[in-house]
């Protein structure tokens, strides 16, 4: 990666700084505040050095800036990513819960999980992503009840929309009736004591609701590892329990069990009438987790109103011996403008919803596309309408932002690509074999140039950061420099012809590339 070397030069040199890009190309490729004019060595990676305003200003040399742009652009540049190498990452993300239809608010776990799973395995990782389902606790103790007294039609021929209006019935008629809430508790209760009738239920509920997640997954390209739901860990955690008494980090407090924390409320383990907790659930899938892949890092791609749980479960984790590195990738929210989504209120956007409306737009602005081609753009346009936003904000509801098929889109991107495959296609060159000229660029030319080099070293930003929007920006800024250099340069037949289809195809390779790890198709026209 070149931004290493020219680290590793820098220090050579004994000059040390934070290295960035400039905002403005005019001031080089890279630069340090160095504070005073320092002499530095040559170097074969650099054209020429600037020193401007406290500032010194590094230009890379037109061969270098070529060469790594080929290697890029035939994909020959991972092996240098290769930084996991013999390292494991567990991912835990999407985790929809079962008898609740896949809703809007999903789709960031799954999009933004899917996306940093994809950075970290370019990088040489082994990963596992793991489909931690929420298909147990108390609210199945509720929706037993809701069933048994309103369900019009057997469990087996309900869709997974009747049982989520059930639930929400549930919470309507408890404002009215409490003892409904003490008939839920006693149902989880029997449910976890393996009761016939309530273990039948919850079995069906799990099978309806499954079969509608791996449409969406079908619809979204996402194929994750593993998908063990919190149900299957209810034979392990007595060891767990049996590992925080032995370290006597359980509590009892009014009947209950729980651990306490020096700066944090403390966590249930178990309630007074017996019943297990999320958090002890979470403890013994880490330890599941440790004993079955052992990762180095494991990843929690769930929402940041979750924070105060993550803390509180990883420094219990470390407490028992867990050793291993924990991280929280807390994404903010999708709201309404007037706040939160609440299933138990029947306030959610089902994604289904929003993938039908999408799959209408997509057919207005490339109504000559195939089926697939059109889903391409539709599910293209809602993954970068996520992907492409800061993973810890909040983003609140927009319909028009969500289908935009215009300018910070994946459809722009998608575009984009589609505009280079076109070029390519009326080539009269042929340019396989024949390298770029290194003199005589113009402004345009080097401006769209001096961009592909970056592709690998935000690869890497975006995975140091768990945000894929680093990747997402990074090409949205390729696309512009290319449709700018498009839009002021002809390009077939001219004598520079070789060198703008050199541009023309690492733009492409590095888009394809790109959205790839975004999780986003391309499309060969539009």
């Amino acid at each position: 990666m070149i931004r290493n070397k020219i680290q590793d030069w820098l220090r050579k040199n004994k000059v040390e700084g934070r290295l960035e890009h400039p905002a403005d190309k005019k001031f080089g490729d890279f630069s340090v505040r160095t504070g005073s004019e320092v002499k530095l060595t040559n170097s074969d990676l650099v054209d020429k050095v600037e020193f401007v305003a406290g500032f010194t200003n590094i230009y890379l040399s037109p061969e270098v800036l070529i060469d790594r742009a080929q290697k890029i652009k035939d994909g020959k540049f991972k092996k240098d990513l290769a930084r996991g190498k013999n390292k494991t990452m567990v991912i835990d993300y999407s985790a929809p819960n079962i008898a609740k239809a896949f809703g809007i608010g999903h789709l960031r776990s799954t999009n933004i999980g899917q996306a940093i799973y994809n950075l970290y395995e370019i990088l040489g990782w082994k990963c596992i992503g793991d489909n931690h389902l929420g298909d147990w606790g108390t609210q199945f103790g509720k929706l037993i009840v809701a069933i048994k007294k309103w369900g019009k039609t057997a469990v087996d021929r309900m869709t997974v929309e009747d049982l989520e209006k059930l639930y929400v019935k549930f919470h309507q008629e408890a404002k009215k009736d409490e003892n409904l809430v003490g008939e839920g508790r006693n149902w989880f209760l029997k449910l976890e004591k393996g009761d016939t009738e309530a273990k039948s239920i919850w079995q069906k509920c799990v099978e309806i609701s499954l079969k509608e997640f791996n449409k969406i997954y079908d619809l979204l390209g996402v194929k994750i590892d593993y998908a063990y739901g919190e149900s299957f860990y209810e034979d392990k955690m007595p060891a767990v329990v049996e590992m925080l008494v032995n370290k006597n980090l359980i509590k009892e407090s009014q009947g209950a069990k729980i651990v306490e924390f020096k700066n944090m409320p403390p966590a249930m383990v178990e309630k007074s009438n017996g019943t297990t907790t999320y958090f002890t659930r979470d403890l013994a899938t880490i330890k599941y987790r440790v004993e079955t892949w052992n990762p180095d890092l494991m990843i929690y791609e769930i929402g940041a109103d979750q924070s105060l749980h993550c803390r509180q479960l990883f420094e219990t984790a470390k407490k028992l011996g867990f050793t291993n590195d924990f991280y929280h990738v807390a994404h903010g929210l999708i709201r309404w403008e007037g706040g939160k989504f609440s299933t138990r209120k029947g306030e959610t956007i089902h994604l289904s919803e929003v993938i039908d409306r999408a799959m209408e737009e997509a057919k207005k602005i490339a109504p000559n596309n195939s089926q697939e081609q059109i889903k391409a753009v539709a599910i293209g346009a809602i993954k970068f309408n996520d992907l492409a936003q800061d993973p810890k904000k909040d983003i609140v509801f927009d319909w028009q932002r969500v289908m935009s098929m215009e300018g910070n889109s994946g459809p722009y991107l998608q575009y984009t690509y589609a505009r280079c495959v076109s070029v390519m296609a009326k080539k009269k060159l042929d340019v396989r074999n024949k390298k770029p000229e290194k003199e005589n660029w113009n402004e345009e030319e080097m401006n769209l140039l001096r961009e592909f080099y970056k592709f690998e070293e935000k690869i890497v930003e975006a995975a140091d950061r768990f945000a894929p929007s680093v990747l997402a920006e990074y090409l949205l800024n390729l696309a512009r420099s290319y449709n700018e250099f498009y839009a002021k340069n002809r390009i077939i037949g001219e004598k520079e012809e070789a060198n703008r289809l050199f541009l023309t195809e690492s733009t492409a390779s590095i888009l394809k590339q790109g959205l790839e790890l975004l999780g986003i198709e391309t499309v060969k026209k539009m």
